[in-house]
């Protein structure tokens, strides 16, 4: 089904029919009205109760009060860095170095000044949240540097459209209504245009008076990018100016340009702030600014304090003027590289041997962004954002449009857009080659977790969808570099990607989720050659995980084995036998496609399925049956593992209980996560369905708490705590709670809560689903943590994207490219949703029974469609 075929459909869905389908309207693409704050554009399922708390704001509205306290909606490229636009209108997060830097808070801001009015001069940005001004760095010595002193508007709210962020100001002293869009392109299936070091905040006016405004808009900024006291200068570019700090030849990595321009041809820029001691610098751009003067002057050789450029102009009454002010960055070195480079260790050399990806070299022993293989500097990425300006935003807005029509739960729109922000944070890469690379999550400043860590990445379910290329990336890093002859992955990538040492235990979760993703990259793909050439080495790492934690046979994995808790788990259980039983699955399936010999992976899934439905199963949830004895194993005291230190005093619970960090008895959230896994990648649920349900339902008994207070946690309490809410990793309803139990087993994780909510949906348990959802969102309300960072070891944590994971758990909708089949199993009855595949991008809508499909990009050809099991056909 052609995007040209179907657009005129979508348009008339949104009220413009009357525009032919080949023209792209206006209105799809202005700025986004910020709705009320007690209102969503996303409505609840018929019959839902309502059950927010009262006097919290509305899900997916406006954030206004003290819920903008920690809005900071980050702005930039895949990999290419980002800044954040805070919910007042600051600019904050500054981190385009290749690395977090959570406190950079740069000093640059946008300034209007009305000629005429006593008060007319202020700072484009609400009033300065009260946690800035003590308590934070530099705040014991009155923060020097920042501009809180400036007069600020006295009203803001701000409102995600993702990848949009509008801020409202308002002042009595300004008789102009003011909006600032912020954005940077993010077009589904588009990697590359969707991975550029470049960001834009809309500057828009309306005058509200009764009379002419004479104004000037003003943008203005310390040099920021001077490091390690070196010295910086301030550049010419059309409309603007670049703020410059060189490498030298022992640090080439500091090079850094930062280009801020305008597309207003009357620009005037000051490339020199006056220099002095003090408070000089921004006192005098200050009173430029107070006068509504414009100042022209001409570089310096060095020692720029700062830059503004300012653009004068007037509105009669009602009248409107957008200014739009263009960022791009270019840094195209770094000092940054993660892991030792063992030549020939891995299954290939690099993916290029195979006949896949592509055959660029990183060039370097250190890590140098993508981008910088296709710009040489920051005033091609400057042309490049210049020229394209209109077409990138208007797919970003495309993408907007499709995604926000969805009639899903307000709160399920919420959460998974507020993490598709993670893809635009610094926990995101992607190095030279143009391959994708990940940390877990980011420290203040440094990435936290290195190297697309196979067992968290595992639940982040929205890149395969959106950019399936870039995920295929990390199925050929995993597969190849990381993977050596005998089938052991290492779970943690190098920097640059390269072979490894395998010095440590595979992980099996994220080994036995790979071979399961690689079945769901082939189906997404439809490339039926891709998955010929990975097939050997998905086979290989198969037969090892069967050799390594199965080698009895049993169908059940049963020898230690390592896991996302960053323990081993000894003897069986219901989480990672699940993921045994679904690569089985998976396996099968591409072998039975392939005309490969299955038999024996045929015989361990039926094995293992009888094994963990009679076994791991206490009448209620899935449970572990640790084991220590009888293996093959070493004993737990001499095995290698992670932190897992024997004491005298361990030796004596070792003794009475087993290895230390297990969990035995409880009722684990993520007790069949193999089963969801499989599901997302479009496989059959491992075990029985009736019991995997149960397990579930469980899960929402015991482990969800609406109030934390009485709640113990010796561990990371900061995540969920006091009055709030949360879903606890783990719980024992019916006694034989460990002394030790698996570290982290007191915690709430925002990407388990999810992953938990979109099973039972996908089961039909659309309220205890929800209930999961709100517990989370409503911690991420903006008051005490920044609603577009949930983190877990770290910022911006990847485990979260498992939100994705919920479009599916409602609406069962996915598209299959093998067989062009388009499936739909709804749990909410009526809805229309937001698809994307491998080769574009729309809506699915299901109305009295009804499906249709609505290509906005690209095109998803359609030859089957399959509601609930029953083939059908597209209206």
């Amino acid at each position: 089904m052609e995007e040209k075929n179907n657009r005129r459909s979508f348009l008339k869905k949104l009220g413009v029919s009357s525009l032919t389908a080949a023209t792209v309207p206006g209105s799809l693409f202005a700025q986004p009205a910020l709705p009320d704050k007690e209102s969503s554009q996303a409505s609840d399922y018929k019959g839902q109760e309502k059950k927010e708390r009262a006097g919290t704001r509305k899900y997916n509205a406006a954030y206004t009060g003290d819920n903008l306290n920690r809005v900071a909606f980050p702005i930039g490229g895949m990999g290419a860095g980002m800044f954040c636009l805070e919910g007042t209108g600051t600019v904050s997060h500054m981190s385009i170095r290749h690395k977090p830097e959570v406190y950079h808070e740069p000093s640059m801001f946008a300034a209007i000044a009305v000629k005429g009015l006593e008060k007319g001069a202020k700072v484009l940005e609400g009033p300065v949240p009260d946690w800035k001004i003590f308590g934070q760095r530099g705040t014991g010595n009155g923060a020097h540097g920042a501009v809180f002193g400036l007069p600020h508007f006295s009203n803001a709210a701000f409102v995600a459209r993702f990848p949009f962020g509008t801020v409202d100001l308002k002042d009595e002293d300004v008789p102009l209504d003011i909006q600032v869009v912020g954005w940077s392109p993010f077009t589904p299936t588009d990697e590359d245009n969707s991975s550029l070091p470049i960001g834009a905040l809309e500057y828009h006016f309306k005058n509200t008076g009764n009379r002419p405004v004479e104004a000037v808009f003003s943008y203005n900024s310390r040099n920021f990018v001077v490091q390690n006291g070196e010295k910086g200068t301030v550049n010419k570019i059309t409309n603007g100016f670049v703020l410059s700090q060189e490498g030298t030849e022992e640090k080439p990595h500091l090079k850094t340009d930062f280009a801020i321009f305008t597309n207003e041809d009357k620009t005037v820029v000051d490339h020199c702030w006056f220099r002095g001691g003090w408070f000089d610098p921004l006192t005098m751009i200050w009173n430029t600014i107070k006068a509504g003067k414009v100042k022209a002057t001409e570089p310096v050789e060095a020692d720029a304090p700062g830059a503004s450029l300012f653009v004068p102009f007037s509105l009669q009454p009602g009248g409107e003027k957008t200014i739009r002010v263009m960022m791009a960055w270019y840094v195209p070195d770094s000092d940054l590289h993660m892991g030792e480079k063992v030549a020939g260790s891995g299954a290939c050399t690099t993916t290029a041997d195979l006949g896949i990806g592509v055959n660029k070299a990183s060039y370097s022993s250190t890590y140098k962004p993508w981008y910088s293989s296709r710009f040489k500097n920051v005033q091609e990425v400057a042309a490049y954002w210049q020229d394209n300006y209109n077409e990138l935003h208007k797919k970003s807005a495309l993408f907007r449009d499709a995604f926000y029509a969805s009639t899903l739960p307000a709160e399920v729109m919420e959460a998974v857009a507020a993490n598709l922000t993670i893809l635009k944070s610094p926990t995101v890469m992607r190095q030279y080659d143009g391959r994708m690379w990940n940390w877990e999550g980011c420290s203040d400043e440094w990435g936290c977790c290195h190297g697309s860590c196979t067992h968290v990445w595992n639940y982040a379910q929205a890149v395969p969808h959106l950019f399936p290329a870039l995920e295929r990336s990390l199925r050929h890093t995993e597969f190849c570099e990381d993977q050596n002859a005998e089938g052991h992955q290492a779970f943690r990538a190098n920097l640059p990607i390269s072979p490894l040492k395998h010095d440590f235990h595979s992980a099996a979760d994220g080994q036995l989720g790979g071979i399961m993703k690689v079945y769901r990259e082939w189906r997404i793909s439809g490339d039926n050659e891709w998955l010929n050439k990975m097939y050997p080495m998905v086979k290989t790492s198969m037969d090892y995980c069967i050799r390594t934690w199965d080698p009895k046979s049993k169908g059940i994995v049963e020898e230690p084995h390592h896991n996302t808790y960053d323990i081993e788990f000894w003897g069986p259980n219901g989480m990672i036998t699940s993921f045994y039983l679904g690569a089985l699955s998976a396996i099968t399936e591409m072998g039975r496609f392939l005309k490969e010999d299955t038999s024996q992976y045929r015989k361990l899934y039926a094995r293992g399925k009888e094994y963990m439905e009679e076994n791991l199963y206490d009448g209620e949830y899935f449970i572990q049956d640790i084991q220590w004895t009888g293996l093959e194993a070493p004993d737990p005291v001499k095995a290698q593992s992670f932190h897992t230190q024997y004491t005298e005093e361990a030796l004596e619970v070792l003794k009475k209980e087993g290895p230390k960090y297990q969990y035995g008895k409880g009722c684990l959230s993520d007790g069949v996560l193999g089963g969801w896994i499989a599901r997302m990648c479009g496989l059959d649920e491992p075990v029985d369905d009736k019991k995997i349900k149960s397990h579930l339902l469980a899960v929402h008994k015991y482990n969800l708490k609406q109030d934390l207070s009485d709640h113990v946690n010796p561990q990371r309490p900061a995540y969920a705590l006091g009055k709030e809410g949360g879903l606890l990793l783990c719980s024992w309803p019916k006694g034989g709670m460990l002394s030790l139990p698996f570290v982290y087993s007191n915690e709430v994780w925002t990407g388990i809560e999810y992953q938990v909510a979109s099973h039972l949906m996908l089961q039909g348990q659309l309220d205890e689903g929800l209930d999961i959802v709100r517990a989370c969102r409503d911690r991420y309300d903006g008051r005490i943590r920044n609603p577009f960072n949930e983190y877990e070891c770290g910022h911006w944590y990847a485990r979260a994207m498992s939100s994705y994971g919920m479009l599916q758990g409602l609406t069962g909708t996915r598209y299959d490219a093998v067989d062009d089949t388009l499936y739909i199993d709804s749990k909410i009855g009526d809805f229309t949703c937001f698809i994307s595949t491998d080769k574009g991008f729309g809506t699915v809508s299901f109305q009295q029974g009804k499906p249709s499909l609505h290509v906005v990009h690209g095109k998803i050809p359609v030859k089957r469609v399959m509601v609930s099991g029953k083939k059908t056909r597209l209206v």
